[in-house]
């Protein structure tokens, strides 16, 4: 989240931060709001924006990983999406950090 408020055209005056912790090593007042998206239209408004551009990705993604499945599940943790990442092992586009990749790959 950092890399894209640092990435703005314009510097915002303040970050509304969806949750309890707020962008580490960020010179910008912040606040983070626990179930933001409930509390502020801001924040109700951004995580739309993101689940639809997210939703987009993967549906390209699909085409260059069918195997995955990335049509159906979108990435997240499904029973389907963990089946085919035990099938056929991460992807380019998986993280790391996500439980099962890292479990698949014995990161330390």
């Amino acid at each position: 989240m950092k890399k894209a408020v640092l990435n703005l055209k314009v510097k915002p005056e303040i970050i509304l931060v969806d949750g309890n912790h707020k962008i580490p090593d960020l010179d910008i007042q912040q606040e983070a709001i626990i179930a933001g998206d409930a509390k502020s239209a801001c924040i109700a408004c951004a995580s739309i924006l993101a689940k639809v551009t997210r939703d987009c990705l993967m549906y390209q993604y699909a085409k260059e990983y069918p195997q995955y499945l990335f049509e159906d599940h979108k990435g997240y943790g499904t029973k389907k999406h963990i089946e085919c990442i035990k099938k056929y092992g991460p992807c380019n586009i998986h993280r790391k950090t996500f439980a099962p990749v890292k479990d698949f790959i014995k990161l330390p």
